[in-house]
């Protein structure tokens, strides 16, 4: 009995670790295919600002467009933003049957939202806009850096990622309750991309942002931010959802998430950010950064200095080869400090007063100029300008230091490995390690840091001897029964305790085999072939160095390096390999008809040849983007005019000579239903046919 006892214990063991080995290499390919996408996205920005860098333009309009490309709220001063998003002009009609609101809001208009959108209701366009103009109002008043006291509240609870999945937001309320002035909330960033429901958890957190301003806070994600929502599905969405009001809608989005707070400190001892830290992050620094200027954290960080640069050189006459060090003094000259006119008698009190106020008002405007705030709005004074009016004797940072403290607590992750370095696998922020973590807590008087920005299968996961928490609270992330969505609640004593749960409901019925096995497994394995399959002809070149003798086959050891230096996804390729490689008696693989069955697989029922389908397969994303970067008006249409400009930026960068002529035959011949306009499916198809010829 006790060896039959023992054996099945050994029996079980080895299935339980097969089954562990099993999740984690699915969840390292769902997490390292993750990753790589976000890191095209930066490599595909940074080609673009490298473009705008050093492209010269000829004309104003040609300035014009390349200053909108990548500017979504941040070209629109404050009148011309509330003007172009006038709710007010918008009428209701009669047959709206939807939800209404008042402002101000009152807690039976938040009840109201959530069981209208229960019910797959929509909120009108007009109500949309007027609680984002009313959301960014209140924004503005606040600091970088919120404040909470669990003195007030019982508990404060901790929401991680939530990526449009609006199933977790009402199990969140209905397992914890919803906002109150009892009950505090903080949601940690990325509300929107990727899941359908986006804009519906927008208008259900400003909602109660605005009900409770004291309980409720929002940090900023590395999603909201405009040019991660071009890719990941958020700009498309809602111009899909609402395409009257839809582009109105987005410009106050992006212009409302660029006020959203960079962090909360709960009873100043709990730092709460989305990514994480660095080594030279400085919560001083960042409570006095104008954090509303970072509409893009991955905007170039020289793209505003080489703009003025650019300017400053075209009035003086110079070009660029030509421009001289001094560029200061050539800046400097085009604002020239004012000279005050003659002082009228003091006898006449009122004209005296007069000729005060206009002469201060010269020299704020030359200040302004002589700093590069020239284009500041004309408004109420915000917390952060505020900040930085009464500390004019404090440090002067630069706008690229500034950046990189933002873009590290939005896009850092924790390492286990001592030290700081750049965080090659997203391609944005910074890899930190555990005595970074301990100098910044020492440095801040800290008891630990919660963070959200990584997919955790549990939902929650501790490191750094428990001084960094990720909390994550998208549940299914990946696929159904990929992973547990949680948030975290803090008593007085901060001591967290977690709730974890799994919104579909489909996952509450499979056992553990099922929620780690097949389809799961599936899932991952065939997003990896897809992958495998778009580098196709980089992997033959690579096989072909392996194989000096030209018989077709390599040693499956040579296999698993190739694929790796390709794709560079950090994967155990020799573990993975009898998924992906029918077994061979002799260990040796004949690598070319083993990519004629990746091929098959992917092979569409238009029978396009591989090669062609290789090329979209791998650049379906980036063609997608770079198509909604050049669609500016988000229209899903692009205009000859923005072919035009766009093609005249791309043609200065590669030196190669298109008229006018020739670029308006291009466009004529892109569009293949003669409608005046490029849509994504002529877009993708030009690509193909130069592909074929």
């Amino acid at each position: 009995a006790f060896k039959a006892a023992v054996l099945i214990q050994r029996w079980y063991r080895r299935y339980v670790a097969r089954l562990e080995m099993r999740r984690r290499c699915t969840w390292r390919i769902f997490q390292s295919i993750e990753y790589s996408c976000e890191q095209d996205q930066i490599k595909l920005h940074n080609f673009f600002s490298y473009l705008m860098d050093h492209f010269t333009p000829s004309s104003s309009k040609e300035r014009d467009f390349i200053s909108r490309m990548f500017i979504s709220g941040e070209s629109f001063k404050e009148a011309e933003l509330e003007k172009y998003c006038d709710y007010e002009s918008l009428e209701v009609p009669d047959s709206y049957m939807g939800p209404r609101l008042s402002f101000p809001l009152l807690p039976e208009h938040a009840t109201a939202l959530l069981e209208a959108f229960k019910q797959k209701q929509q909120l009108h366009a007009r109500y949309v806009l007027n609680l984002l103009h009313e959301t960014r109002k209140h924004l503005k008043q606040l600091p970088n850096i919120s404040h909470v006291s669990t003195c007030y509240s019982e508990e404060v609870t901790v929401c991680g990622d939530l990526h449009g999945q609006l199933d977790d937001l009402f199990l969140i309320f209905y397992k914890n309750g919803l906002p109150s002035p009892s009950k505090s909330y903080v949601f940690n960033g990325d509300f929107v991309d990727r899941g359908k429901q986006s804009l519906e958890i927008l208008i259900i957190l400003f909602t109660f942002l605005l009900i409770y301003p004291k309980e409720v806070h929002l940090n900023r994600g590395n999603h909201e931010d405009h040019m991660v929502n071009l890719r990941y599905g958020f700009c498309v969405g809602l111009i899909g959802m609402s395409r009257v009001h839809g582009k109105k809608i987005l410009k106050m989005v992006h212009n409302v998430f660029c006020w959203l707070p960079l962090a909360t400190l709960i009873d100043q001892k709990v730092l709460v950010i989305h990514g994480g830290i660095s080594d030279t992050t400085d919560l001083d620094m960042l409570e006095k950064i104008q954090r509303n200027k970072f509409i893009s954290v991955l905007r170039g960080k020289k793209r505003k200095e080489s703009n003025a640069n650019v300017e400053i050189k075209e009035i003086n006459g110079e070009s660029k080869a030509e421009a001289e060090p001094g560029e200061k003094e050539a800046a400097l000259s085009l604002c020239p400090q004012p000279r005050p006119t003659q002082a009228p008698s003091m006898t006449n009190r009122l004209e005296f007063s007069r000729w005060v106020r206009q002469t201060v008002q010269e020299q704020i405007e030359w200040c302004r100029r002589l700093v590069d705030i020239s284009e500041s709005e004309d408004e109420e004074p915000t917390y952060s300008s505020m900040v930085s009016l009464t500390d004019l004797d404090g440090p002067c940072w630069t706008r690229q230091e500034e950046w990189k403290q933002i873009l590290d607590i939005l896009w850092s992750d924790p390492m286990p490995q001592e030290g700081c370095h750049v965080n090659t696998v997203r391609g944005g922020g910074c890899y930190f390690g555990p005595d970074v973590t301990g100098k910044i807590l020492e440095k801040h008087n800290l008891q630990f840091l919660i963070r959200s920005h990584e997919c955790k299968q549990e939902g929650f996961e501790f490191c750094h001897n428990r001084k960094v928490l990720t909390i994550f609270s998208a549940s299914n992330y990946y696929e159904i029964g990929s992973n547990r969505g949680a948030y975290v609640k803090l008593g007085p004593d901060l001591v967290p305790h977690f709730v974890q749960y799994q919104a579909n409901k489909t996952a509450h019925t499979l056992t553990m085999t099922q929620r780690q096995g097949f389809s799961l497994e599936e899932s991952a394995f065939r997003a990896l072939r897809e992958k495998l399959f778009a580098h196709t002809s980089a992997l033959i070149s690579t096989f072909k160095a392996y194989d000096t003798d030209n018989t077709g086959r390599i040693t499956l050891s040579n296999w698993a390096t190739a694929v790796e230096s390709v794709l560079r996804l950090g994967l155990p390729w020799r573990m993975l390999r009898p998924q992906l490689v029918r077994s061979t008696a002799d260990g040796m693989l004949e690598y070319k008809s083993w990519l004629d069955d990746l091929a098959m697989e992917q092979r569409s029922q238009e029978h396009i040849q591989s090669s062609l389908l290789e090329v979209i397969y791998r650049n379906r994303s980036n063609l997608e983007t770079i198509f909604r970067i050049i669609d500016r008006d988000h229209s899903g249409l692009i205009s000859f005019e923005e072919f035009h400009q766009t093609w005249k930026l791309f043609s200065s960068h590669m030196n190669i000579e298109l008229t006018d002529d020739g670029i308006n035959d291009l466009v004529r011949s892109i569009d293949f239903n003669k409608d005046g306009n490029i849509d994504f499916n002529e877009f993708l198809e030009a690509f193909r046919l130069v592909k074929q010829s």
